[in-house]
Order: structure tokens, then sequence, then C-alpha cells
């Protein structure tokens, strides 16, 4: 049986844009780790305030600007959306695409955006599950994690 966890938190974003390191430093060897689900959800008083965060999920280096996610960059492994404008007849609209074949054997770096600049914190959950691996599977899992991130 597999084992999941979640991680979350709040992040501020008064600069626009703030990033969290979420920590695998208790990685075990022959394991690695795989998002299923990342979801935000607003810190506000939904149905009279305007909100548009995104955010970004990468194991480079640096981190990934959400508003802008490239999805052609191997380093990205998550990004996701969720705006409200009750103005207008916009629904709650909430959406994140996820690679799910990535294997995280690293620290990843959680970026988010609020694209309305209002600077309201944003509420982030992931959702992982635990993988085996054998030998040579942990090796070119770890290789494509060094590769990216170097």
């Amino acid at each position: 049986m597999k084992k999941e966890f979640v991680m979350r938190g709040q992040t501020e974003t008064t600069a626009g844009q703030n990033t969290e390191v979420l920590n695998f430093s208790g990685y075990k060897p022959g394991y690695a780790y795989r998002l299923i689900e990342f979801q935000l959800y607003p810190n506000t008083n939904i149905g009279v305030a305007d909100y548009e965060y995104c955010a970004s999920i990468t194991a480079g280096k640096t981190s990934i600007v959400p508003a802008y996610p490239n999805f052609n960059d191997d380093a990205l492994v998550a990004t996701a959306l969720c705006a409200d404008n009750p103005s207008t007849s916009s629904p709650i609209g909430f959406t994140s695409v996820i690679n799910d074949t990535f294997l995280i054997t690293q620290n990843l770096i959680l970026t988010v955006h609020d694209s309305g600049g209002s600077a309201l914190a944003c509420n982030w959950q992931c959702r992982f599950v635990s993988v085996k691996m054998t030998g040579p599977e942990e090796a070119a899992t770890n290789f494509k994690q060094f590769a990216i991130s170097d």
C-alpha cells in the first residue's frame, strides 16, 4: 500500500510573488515521491473580493514564474490557477496541471503569484504518495533531478 502525505501552508504575496521550499530532506534511499494533487484556496472574503492566484512547483534551481509557465521546461512539476470576480457572472474557477510521472527526490520550490496585485495571502495544499524504486530507477531519478537543478 502506498503512503500518502500532505504539505500545506499559506504564502504571503506582498511583493506580488513569493516562494516556499517544499523540503524533502528526509528522503529515504530507495523511495521517491509523486505529486498527485495541487490545490489553491484564497485567504479573503469569498464572494466579495476579487482574486486571481497562480502558483508553480519546480524542481529546478530557481522558481518558475507561475503567470507564465512553460510546459517545455522539464523542471516544471505543477501549475495551478484560482480566480474569482464576484462583480461579473464569472464563477469561481480552479484548475491545476500536474506532471504526476515526475519522481521527486530533492527539495521543490513553490511560487505563488497574486495577479490582481492585492497582496492577499494564498493557501495551498499538495498531496504526495511515496513510490518504491529499484536501484537503477533510483540512479536514473537522482541523475534526472541533478541535471535539472544543475
